[in-house]
């Protein structure tokens, strides 16, 4: 594949950290794409890029002044909620209004599982404290903010060690005047604290959603300012001066210093950058109807693609394990309601760890042997064996070497941490236990492709599927075959893709006020007062981050209901034009919708709960998917390997090809087709070619 920046800019660079490997791409203004993949640096990420940055800079013989923007895709928000190694975080709210993190929604994740233990809240209960206030439903003030009370409860949490507090009182939304006096009140007191308030952060309706959005946002200011202001620093300190900008969960991109105060909107923030990437790749290719599936080292990411556009929501709960965005599985994680990209996750990746559970039962994640020491066969202590131990031993990964020989492997060691850990504790025989977790492994992503696909009622038979990440080509075609999809594209530089899909990105930002009222309100003059403001402040903030009127749109939504519901589904709508006719057509939208994600449409009448802006900027450096020369570090040398395919059988002596050597001749599997960033796995039955974009097309015989 080639892609090409326009003619006379300078370098861009897109970055993306994983738990195994950062993965970074730099684009340089001729045309000439770089890629660099380095082990990630878990206790301090930005040594990683750093480095990596450096390296590419010297491969591409471009001085550090010439780079005109860095793209950065973070796992610090998730990683730092798994591992909870937030800030020490306090709750201020309304008396009566303490215990809204632990009632919750009342629900539980699995109705059968009688040994769910609810997730701990990120702020303890004595550190959830309550202030004499209150706002009315309407926005009016029953009782003004008790000033001395607030004061007392700041001393308390400070006294306490805590380093973050996040402000939420009742109806907020509607009136934000005493959140923002007691913020106001409490930066000017202690400015060593990270504050937030819940209605800068999401003014909507819903106690607990907003409470819980706002937490997690103060438990990650400290960590996530901390981060960026040491990237910065690295940065400036190789002599790139250039703006840093941070993709959020929603695809789209924002300066850093957004994502310093408002990390809670960027916690999907890589993984959102692929699937970005992905639906770009997919209308140029002429497959607009996609299933995205990103396997990297700790875990696997799936969301779809219909028409081109990417699926999202504006609500999702963040948990280990398996996190998915169903709209019927509740209470398992942290509540975010945030703009996201709809992506359905599991902790199995190509680093996870294969163990033995005390009934004698093969698990594999979501632990992950990560960068740091790594997988067994990396030879840098790990002990483990992983799903990579496992895809070496049975031949689908070349014994020597990963990342174009960048990365040498230890096959024995792969071998002898199976046979330890794995092997010995079943009965097993090597191949046969090697086998049962890479098997684990495609079970549990398979969960996930069928939360994005069965669980919404569609059939995957009738979607294509992208694969990407480093390990993605390598169990692309197994899962193909659990869920009986027919076609897979794997693009040009698939184990970097998530980092290109930054560079193909534009800048959104997304405004929301609560507006509960019958549709029919729409059409109204209060409605258009609300939608000038938001508009207003859509193109300012847009503005900031230096996209004028002929860069900047602007596009609108209202989340819609039926009366007496508590959930809601986004609809756009054109706000140029809210006549009866055009508000007739705009909940014909809204049944359509209900009734592709509920299976049914009521009768009920409908009515708004919010109304939403997204700006969005086009980055004239923005690469296209069109033409362009890649510079690797180069792959591996056509040779045979054998390779056990099936469960139980003999291993094939299997053709090993370099990508540059598959043409748009098709080719018949078994084969193995290597590049510098990833490997490419055809197994008996599936055929393999490359389109005139570069992506190789595999198709199920």
């Amino acid at each position: 594949m080639t892609m090409t920046m326009s003619p006379g800019l300078d370098g861009r660079i897109g970055v993306d950290i994983g738990g195994t490997f950062t993965d970074i791409v730099l684009a340089r203004g001729d045309g000439r794409l770089f890629v660099h993949k380095i082990s990630s640096t878990t206790a301090e990420p930005e040594r990683a890029v750093v480095a990596g940055i450096v390296d590419l800079l010297r491969r591409a013989e471009m001085a550090a002044e010439r780079i005109v923007e860095v793209l950065h895709g973070t796992t610090v928000g998730s990683n730092t909620i798994l591992q909870r190694s937030g800030a020490a975080t306090g709750l201020i709210t309304t008396k009566g209004f303490r215990d809204v993190l632990e009632i919750g929604r009342v629900r539980t994740p699995d109705l059968f599982d009688l040994d769910w233990d609810k997730p701990e809240p990120l702020v303890r209960r004595r550190h959830r404290l309550e202030v004499d206030e209150r706002i009315a439903a309407d926005g009016g003030v029953v009782r003004p903010l008790d000033e001395a009370g607030l004061d007392r409860a700041m001393g308390f949490l400070v006294a306490e060690g805590i380093e973050a507090v996040a402000l939420c009182f009742i109806n907020s939304y509607r009136n934000p005047s005493h959140e923002r006096a007691a913020l106001a009140r409490l930066r000017r007191d202690h400015p060593e604290i990270a504050l937030c308030a819940s209605a800068d952060i999401l003014p909507e309706i819903k106690e607990y959603e907003r409470t819980s959005t706002a937490v997690v946002n103060a438990y990650l200011l400290p960590v996530m300012r901390r981060y960026l202001r040491r990237l910065a620093d690295g940065l400036a300190g190789i002599g790139i001066a250039a703006p840093l900008l941070v993709v959020s969960s929603n695809g789209g991109c924002a300066r850093a210093d957004v994502a310093a105060e408002k990390p809670a909107f960027f916690i999907g923030s890589g993984p959102a950058a692929g699937v970005v990437g992905a639906a770009r790749l997919g209308v140029a290719a002429g497959v607009p109807d996609l299933i995205a599936f990103d396997m990297g080292g700790t875990t696997a990411k799936a969301s779809l693609i219909r028409g081109g556009a990417v699926a999202r929501t504006n609500e999702y709960e963040f948990r280990a394990g398996i996190s998915t965005p169903s709209r019927f599985i509740k209470a398992g994680g942290y509540m975010i309601k945030a703009p996201s990209v709809d992506i359905a996750e599991v902790g199995a990746g190509a680093g996870s760890i294969a163990w033995v559970d005390p009934a004698g039962l093969l698990k594999v994640g979501p632990r992950s042997a990560g960068g740091e020491p790594g997988t067994a066969c990396y030879g840098k202590g790990g002990v483990e064996a992983t799903v990579t131990d496992a895809n070496v031993v049975l031949g689908f990964l070349n014994p020597a070497h990963l990342a174009g020989g960048s990365l040498p492997l230890q096959a024995d060691l792969a071998a002898e941490a199976i046979g330890r850990r794995i092997a010995d504790r079943l009965g097993l025989g090597l191949h046969e236990a090697a086998w049962g977790i890479r098997h684990v492994a495609n079970a549990s992503m398979a969960r996930a492709l069928r939360a994005v696909t069965v669980e919404r009622g569609l059939d995957p038979r009738d979607q294509a599927l992208i694969a990407f990440g480093g390990s993605g080509p390598v169990h692309a075609c197994e899962l193909a075959d659990m869920l009986a999809v027919r076609r897979i594209l794997v693009p040009d530089l698939p184990g970097v893709f998530t980092a290109v899909g930054m560079l193909v990105s534009d800048v959104e930002r997304h405004f929301v006020r609560a507006f509960p009222a019958p549709l029919s309100a729409l059409g109204g003059a209060e409605a258009g007062r609300v939608l000038d403001a938001l508009s207003a402040e859509a193109l300012a903030a847009l503005a900031a981050e230096g996209y004028g009127a002929a860069e900047a749109t602007v596009g609108f939504e209202a989340d819609l209901r039926f009366s007496g519901q508590d959930s809601e589904l986004s609809c756009a709508f054109d706000a140029a034009d809210r006549s009866d006719t055009a508000l007739a057509a705009l909940a014909g939208r809204f049944l359509a919708d209900y009734e592709r994600v509920y299976q049914y449409r009521a009768e009920e009448p409908i009515e708004m709960v919010n109304l939403r802006v997204v700006g969005s900027g086009r980055r004239a450096r923005r690469l296209e998917f069109d033409r362009v020369t890649v510079e690797s570090a180069g792959a591996g040398r056509a040779q045979r390997r054998p390779v056990h395919f099936s469960r139980g059988e003999a291993p094939l002596d299997t053709p090993v090809i370099e990508r540059s050597a598959l043409g748009e001749g098709e080719g018949q599997g078994p084969m193995i087709v290597e590049s510098y960033d990833s490997t490419v796995v055809v197994p008996p039955g599936w055929s393999a070619r490359t389109d005139r974009l570069g992506n190789i097309r595999l198709d199920r015989r």
